[in-house]
């Protein structure tokens, strides 16, 4: 029995396999893009390179490997982490559902057709903006309307790199607020929020950016001469699913729930339109699930490992250091913000960012008396930010990827849409200000986070951890 286990003593060293985590994924991007390899940062896959750094935890933990084991499927069996991870394979069946009978293509089409061409580019960021919402997913987003939104505007003069910008940004929007977004599960389940409450102060936060985002193309984004948008076929019922889905979560009803019914209703509505038959709903929902693969085990071995770092002290270290420069509540949320995008920098992945950052970002909530639905908030808005932003990140990659395709050459990069990403530079400065003029905590003003009940109820958790602790041992 290894005392300092036992004390959990502050130590910085027990975050190596963390550090491992980022340096073996980052690394590989980097030494991928030197060589010109393209989607560079996601040729090593994430899950592996976490793996390997399970690995070293369970070197690091100094115990017989069963007794490492049990420290390890306690974090990766934790309520929360199994809730995260049925949420995540419910969402991508209702994502693969809604567009195999083709609720994604009638959302796009619709929305275009409604939509005045001298509008176009402030009409793409609203487009890419429901759609994002509605389906909980930037880079399903991106890949349906880019290709379309590409072609009209370059038939209409527009610049192309703005119309991708906002593109991207509206699809940042989405990822952000929805749902049904890997981001939102990870950022809620992580803090232990509700879903509703963090969309109602993520959406004060979100809307003055996205408003002042159009007024912006709006007044830029005009097109030379209009251009027509031919034919677009769409069909409304095939939208509704997403509706449906996006009211019922907004009212509260249980995410469970409200899933299941979005995949049934999607499913019905394919079957009877003819555009799915009962074989092949059942596979894509099997689709859907097998989809969130990575996601679904990063999540896994993320908890499992983080529950061996807080064992050997890492967590507690961390805190310890934050606590030299976190003076108080708004020094503590800037805190939590720099930590995030930090972190979405180095993985290059908004979700592993946050299931990373989770139990941290917690601990410094409940040390400053930082409201965990704002914590949640901040973890999504500013992995959503950097990720939109990063030249190396998959949203912006794919969209630039898909723009030089339809280009017939390599004539634009990254660096070419990052001046027009006019939303996610707004959003960081909005909710920047929301941090020091707290003008969107008005939603959960009503009803404050109950500190003392709060803390007990962790209290209770950590006496239960204990008694498993002193069985383990």
């Amino acid at each position: 029995m290894n005392d300092n286990l036992n004390e959990r003593k502050p130590n910085g060293f027990a975050l190596f396999p963390l550090i491992l985590f980022i340096i073996i994924y980052l690394g590989a991007g980097i030494a991928l893009s030197i060589q010109g390899k393209e989607m560079a940062f996601y040729q090593f896959p994430s899950v592996t390179a976490m793996f390997i750094a399970v690995l070293v935890a369970f070197l690091m933990m100094r115990q017989p490997v069963g007794e490492s084991f049990r420290v390890f499927a306690r974090g990766a069996a934790n309520e929360d982490v199994m809730t995260m991870l049925m949420i995540y394979i419910l969402a991508g069946a209702f994502s693969a559902v809604a567009a195999a009978m083709g609720g994604r293509d009638s959302t796009v089409n619709m929305g275009l057709t409604f939509i005045p061409t001298q509008f176009l580019t402030a009409g793409i960021f609203i487009i890419s903006a429901f759609m994002g919402t509605a389906t909980g997913t930037s880079m399903g987003t991106i890949g349906a309307i880019i290709p379309i939104a590409v072609g009209v505007a370059d038939k209409g003069g527009l610049s192309l790199p703005l119309v991708v910008g906002a593109c991207i940004g509206g699809a940042m929007f989405g990822d952000n607020l929805s749902m049904i977004s890997d981001t939102t599960i990870a950022a809620t389940r992580s803090q232990r929020v509700a879903m509703k409450d963090k969309f109602r102060l993520n959406f004060w936060i979100a809307f003055p950016a996205a408003l002042i985002t159009i007024v912006v193309l709006l007044v830029i984004g005009r097109p030379e001469h209009a251009a027509s948008l031919g034919s677009l076929d769409f069909s409304a019922i095939k939208v509704l699913p997403y509706i449906v889905v996006l009211v019922l979560a907004l009212i509260g009803m249980n995410v469970f729930l409200v899933l299941t019914i979005g995949i049934f209703l999607a499913g019905i509505i394919g079957i009877a339109m003819g555009g799915l038959s009962v074989f092949t709903f059942a596979q894509n929902v099997w689709a859907g699930f097998t989809g969130m693969n990575e996601v679904f085990f990063l999540t896994l071995f993320c908890a499992g490992m983080s529950e061996m770092v807080a064992k050997m002290g890492g967590i507690d270290w961390l805190i310890q250091k934050l606590r030299k420069v976190m003076k108080g509540n708004h020094s503590a949320q800037i805190g939590i913000s720099l930590l995030i995008s930090l972190v979405d920098c180095a993985t290059a992945n908004n979700t592993v960012a946050i299931v990373v950052t989770g139990s941290v970002a917690r601990n410094v909530s409940e040390e400053y008396h930082v409201d965990p639905r704002r914590t949640a908030s901040l973890l999504d808005i500013f992995s959503c930010v950097l990720q939109g932003i990063i030249p190396y990140g998959a949203q912006m990659l794919s969209a630039v990827a898909l723009l030089n395709q339809y280009m017939g050459s390599s004539k634009y990069a990254p660096t070419d849409i990052i001046p027009y990403m006019w939303y996610n530079w707004i959003l960081a400065i909005v909710a920047v200000i929301s941090i020091f003029v707290p003008f969107a905590d008005k939603v959960i003003r009503s009803n404050p986070w109950n500190w003392e009940y709060d803390c007990a109820e962790s209290n209770v958790e950590a006496a239960k951890k204990a008694q498993e602790e002193a069985r383990d041992e």
